[in-house]
C-alpha cells in the first residue's frame, strides 16, 4: 500500500506540475472517497492543497465528518454553503417550466440532486481558479463502471486518482492513510437527499460490483443490474460526440 500511495502521490504531482497549475483541491463530503483523495493531496502538495466543503440545506459546522476528515489530514480547507445558489436556482427553473405547463414532478427529486452536484462543480472551479489549482475527483472504479456520478457534476474534474480502485480498495487505502473509523464504515451515499443510499439506488452492492471488477462470478440477477447500469452509462464515460466529418463530393 506505501507503495501505491506513493505512486499516486507522484502522479498527482506530474500532473499539476504539467498542467502549469500551484496545488489541487477537493470536494470533501465526508464519505470515504473524497477523504481518501483529502490525504493524498495533502501528501503531494503539503503547502498548496485545499478541501472544500460545499454543503446544501446544511451548514457548514454540521458537516461532522467532513471537518474531521480536513482536521485529521492537517488540510486547509474552506466552507461553502450553496443552499441559497441551489434554492434560487431551482426554483427559478421549476418556476418557469410550470407556467409553461411542461413542469415534470415525476423524476424532480433526481434533477434536484444533479443541479446540486453541478452547482458544487461550478463552485470547485471558482475556487481552483482562485489558487491556480486543479479540481481532483473522487470516482473510484465501480462508480466510473456503472455511471454513477452526475455527468458534469462530480464527473467534472481535472484528474481522477482513485478511478482504477474498486471499492474495496478505496477501504484499504483509507485506513493505511488514517482516515477516522466513522468516515471508513459509515454507509456509502452521495447525499443526493435525506438517507439516500448508493446501493439502494442503485440495486446492488459495492461488494458485487467489486467482484465483478475482480473477475468473479456474481448472481445472474446482480449481473443483469450491473450490466444494464454500465450500459445506460456509456455517454457519462466519454467526450461530447459529433458527427462525421462532412465532405464534400
Amino acid at each position: 500500500m506505501e507503495k501505491r500511495v506513493g505512486h499516486i502521490v507522484k502522479w498527482l504531482q506530474d500532473k499539476v506540475k504539467e498542467a502549469g497549475a500551484k496545488g489541487a483541491l477537493v470536494g470533501v463530503s465526508g464519505g470515504i472517497d473524497s477523504a481518501v483523495v483529502a490525504y493524498l493531496i495533502k501528501r503531494a502538495f503539503p503547502n498548496n492543497s485545499l478541501g472544500v466543503l460545499l454543503p446544501i440545506n446544511k451548514r457548514v459546522e454540521d458537516q461532522s465528518d467532513a471537518l474531521a476528515v480536513v482536521e485529521n489530514a492537517r488540510l486547509d480547507y474552506v466552507g461553502i454553503e450553496l443552499t441559497d445558489a441551489y434554492q434560487t436556482t431551482f426554483g427559478a427553473i421549476q418556476e418557469n417550466l410550470k407556467n409553461k405547463g411542461d413542469w415534470n414532478e415525476g423524476n424532480s427529486q433526481l434533477r434536484g440532486a444533479n443541479l446540486q452536484a453541478r452547482l458544487r462543480m461550478s463552485t470547485l472551479y471558482a475556487v481552483g481558479q482562485n489558487y491556480d489549482y486543479l479540481v481532483i475527483g473522487t470516482d473510484n472504479a465501480a462508480e466510473d463502471y456503472t455511471g454513477y456520478f452526475t455527468k458534469y457534476g462530480d464527473g467534472g474534474v481535472d484528474l481522477v486518482p482513485l478511478i482504477h480502485m474498486r471499492k474495496e480498495e478505496v477501504r484499504e487505502m483509507a485506513k493505511y492513510l488514517g482516515v477516522t473509523d466513522t468516515v471508513v464504515t459509515k454507509k456509502p451515499s452521495a447525499e443526493l437527499w435525506e438517507g439516500q443510499s448508493d446501493e439502494e439506488e442503485m440495486g446492488i452492492s459495492y461488494n458485487a460490483i467489486d467482484a465483478y471488477l475482480r473477475g468473479e462470478t456474481i448472481n445472474a440477477k446482480d449481473e443483469k443490474v450491473l450490466k444494464n447500469l454500465h450500459e445506460r452509462s456509456e455517454h457519462k464515460r466519454q467526450v461530447p460526440d459529433g458527427p462525421a466529418q462532412f465532405e464534400e463530393e
